[in-house]
């Protein structure tokens, strides 16, 4: 189905007020600019020391009761409050926390589902934990930024682009942080954080091109994303919400957990920003099918799904920034192929692949050859940096302590850092700034895909700060570093 350009404009949120469209000297590249002036700039800006933070956690589905597993592990965390609209997802958390956790004891929130906002007003929380449906996640964090509280997001920050430039203006107007989940260098058991030292040390010299991506099969997987679950709550393991995100929407619907990376290792942000971009989708050729068989054997609830106007299988975003560099992105959930994210770096001096598909991971210098296992596993011992080591020891003391049997591999090292940030009082090392830049990357792709694969300019969040903010992400933990799982 073809989208007009009118009809696109206001599933994108690109025609409210303020958001100037038009089209660039270059060809048919179309901008989406923003009359904005920078009110404060939240890159390294480090807010008012907490040594303790309080949070309170909205949504409590699956990636919810996840959470506030992960943040309860990490000293320095209070859970103040739990909201959602199913009186048993809170309840069942509670009957967690009491066990494993059983010094916690927070308020509760199932009255209604603007609830929510009830835990924003409290006066006694420093920081809100958003994880509901994508469509909420902007009106949350806006809303606890004006009530004086950080605001944590899963991704995406918002699903327009207006939403995403309304909460970059509420951070900079309240200084209230705005913290997005997603892929980062952070993983201390990937190769990311050794790939970003290696960058920053020259190994791969001027970096030229890289290559994120969302290959993750959700349709052919497992039946049981598509049955009811007797034992949670008559619900589908691909929640309805989720699976009407990929209607009338065709582009890259979920791109930071392999940009996210790729943006600290190429500076976005602090040093290079991007420009352009370009964005095509194939045809669906899997997820009407699923739904006809589906609604035949296995529920008709799906026969209203039957005909719609699904998403593409994959999609692939190139993008160029400023400095000349390019970014490639790809976003296939339906196809059955094994899943990787992060997948390329390369430079004038070498490139580092994960081997997409056809594992293992590999360096190579020039164009004979990759390196031999010996030289690859030398590189990694050498490059692996400070924040890696630290993270995975703190974690190894906290398993070694641990009484209750939970498993603290959960606890990542991003949530682990951003609380330490807060409760030192320094920079956070993924601010609003990157929240914005990799979550508008969805709304540009559809646009573009739309108009079949035309060139978009990317906005600039920063207003041009880019140019002369600091580097961020301190894998050397020069500061801080304090905070201990529990």
């Amino acid at each position: 189905m073809k989208i007009s350009r009118k009809n696109f404009l206001k599933i994108a949120g690109l025609a409210s007020a303020g958001i100037i469209v038009k089209t660039g000297q270059a060809g048919n590249r179309t901008s989406f600019s923003k009359g904005h002036v920078q009110k404060f700039n939240m890159h390294g800006y480090a807010a008012p020391k907490l040594d303790k933070v309080r949070i309170g956690f909205i949504g409590l589905g699956s990636r919810g009761t996840g959470n506030v597993s992960r943040y309860a592990s990490i000293e320095g965390v209070e859970v103040k409050a739990l909201c959602d609209i199913v009186p048993e997802r809170v309840n069942s958390t509670i009957k967690f926390l009491k066990e494993a956790f059983p010094k916690q004891n927070p308020d509760t929130y199932t009255s209604d589902k603007d609830d929510w906002k009830n835990v924003c007003e409290r006066n006694d929380i420093d920081m809100i934990c958003i994880t509901t449906p994508w469509r909420l996640h902007a009106p949350i964090a806006i809303y606890a930024m004006e009530n004086g509280k950080h605001a944590y997001t899963e991704l995406p920050v918002g699903v327009t682009v207006e939403e995403c430039w309304q909460v970059v203006e509420t951070s900079e107007k309240t200084r209230q942080h705005c913290f997005m989940s997603c892929g980062s260098c952070h993983d201390t058991y990937s190769m990311s954080p050794v790939l970003l030292n290696m960058v920053r040390q020259g190994f791969f010299g001027k970096i030229i091109h890289g290559e994120g991506h969302y290959i993750h099969d959700r349709v052919n997987d497992s039946i049981d994303r598509w049955q009811r679950d007797p034992d949670n709550y008559n619900w589908f393991g691909y929640r309805p919400w989720r699976l009407k995100e990929n209607i009338n929407r065709n582009g890259n619907l979920y791109p930071a957990h392999g940009l996210g990376p790729l943006s600290q290792m190429m500076d976005l942000n602090y040093g290079d920003q991007m420009d352009y971009m370009v964005s095509i989708s194939s045809n669906d050729f899997t997820m009407d099918d699923k739904m006809k068989e589906l609604a035949s054997s296995v529920d008709n609830y799906y026969e209203p799904y039957i005909g719609l106007n699904f998403r593409g299988n994959i999609n692939t975003s190139i993008i160029r920034t400023h400095k000349g560099r390019t970014l490639m992105l790809q976003h296939d959930i339906s196809s059955p192929r094994p899943g990787y994210r992060f997948d390329l770096i390369s430079g004038t001096k070498g490139i580092y692949s994960s081997g997409g598909h056809a594992r293992p991971e590999r360096i190579a210098t020039s164009h004979k050859d990759w390196l031999p296992k010996e030289e690859f596993d030398s590189l990694v011992e050498k490059y692996t940096p400070p924040i890696t080591k630290i993270f995975r020891e703190k974690r190894k003391r906290a398993s070694s302590r641990d009484a209750t049997g939970i498993s603290y591999s959960r606890v990542y090292a991003m949530d682990w850092r951003l609380i330490d940030c807060l409760r030192n009082g320094l920079p956070l090392e993924m601010d609003v700034y990157d929240a914005a830049l990799w979550s508008v990357i969805t709304p540009l792709s559809e646009w573009s895909v739309a108009h079949e694969g035309s060139s978009v300019k990317v906005p600039d969040f920063t207003n041009g700060a880019w140019k002369t903010n600091k580097r961020g992400m301190d894998i050397n933990i020069q500061q801080g570093g304090t905070t201990e799982l529990i």
